[in-house]
């Protein structure tokens, strides 16, 4: 079966074509990064109209790098929901006119549960259940992955996303749009441990996380240094600050793979601490065997 996939949920065009929910045939992204880092992050009118001017093309190109007609196409899926609302309508509105004139089934895709099924493209042979931690943009997520459609959600963030902190903190630090990167080529540049920053717990809900603090934290830290006229060691406060944010995340993580006895332990795109996250999370239970599967950079920086 040949599905034709449309994307159009935050700043990112994405349009692809996969064989049999496994095989990747062609993967055509327009990133609007570049024009958003003006203002700092994404304008969601801008959003939608660059989706707009470029769906159509990105069709034809997808189909064309998978050496495939609009008649070899079985069905058509779409991201529907979570969003910005005006971005996600242009890929919605453009898949039903492409189903309905197609005469094939239209599926609609929730975002996060679209990140977690990327890892079936990566790792054919990953099959559920398995632990997901979906750290994409504006959403942070512990998932456990009963099966292809039954998943449950076992922690979450209780205000900002991991994604949402580092560009945040990115910005106060004087670093580009988005804002991940950039913090962890900074952070690697320091050992750190000159920064006592915050890290959240949540009462009742201990595989619930909090950035709201972590972020103001930052802020706080370079605003008053700048107004004391005080040097402000930007890379310590970077690697300081992605070691925090990876504290948040990685032993809520294991600790869900231990109560819930996962096999694997998948992390569904954007890899916003490349370098603590992978440090911290290449060890072996001594009581068992967790295998950890994580995209590739290239993979995790896109959103489609």
């Amino acid at each position: 079966m040949n599905i034709l996939a449309f994307e159009s949920s935050c700043d990112e065009t994405a349009v692809a074509v996969v064989r049999d929910g496994r095989t990747l045939l062609s993967d055509a992204i327009l990133s609007q990064a570049d024009m958003h880092a003006l203002y700092g992050g994404v304008v969601p009118e801008i959003a939608s109209r660059k989706h707009v001017e470029a769906i159509s093309g990105l069709t034809d190109q997808a189909l064309c790098d998978a050496g495939l007609t609009k008649r070899d196409i079985d069905a058509v899926a779409v991201t529907y929901a979570p969003g910005l609302i005006g971005a996600v309508l242009v890929a919605v509105s453009f898949a039903k006119s492409v189903a309905y004139s197609l005469g094939v089934p239209l599926i609609p895709v929730h975002h996060i549960r679209g990140h977690i099924a990327a890892n079936y493209l990566a790792f054919p042979a990953l099959e559920p259940p398995f632990l997901a931690l979906a750290i994409s943009g504006g959403n942070t997520l512990i998932v456990d992955v009963k099966d292809y459609t039954d998943m449950e959600i076992l922690g979450a963030t209780r205000d900002d996303a991991a994604g949402e902190c580092f560009d945040k903190a990115a910005r106060v630090l004087g670093l580009p749009y988005p804002g991940g990167k950039p913090m962890d080529d900074l952070a690697r540049q320091s050992q750190g441990g000159v920064y006592d920053l915050p890290r959240a717990h949540v009462d009742g809900a201990d595989l619930d996380m909090s950035f709201s603090g972590l972020k103001t934290a930052v802020v706080n830290l370079a605003h008053n240094a700048q107004q004391k006229g005080e040097p402000l060691d930007r890379a310590a406060l970077a690697r300081d600050f992605t070691r925090a944010v990876s504290d948040e995340l990685v032993p809520r993580t294991m600790e869900a793979a231990r109560r819930f006895s996962a096999a694997f332990c998948r992390k569904a795109n954007e890899l916003v601490l490349e370098t603590d996250y992978r440090i911290k999370t290449s060890y072996d239970d001594p009581q068992r065997l967790l295998e950890l599967l994580l995209l590739s950079l290239a993979r995790e920086a896109q959103n489609g």
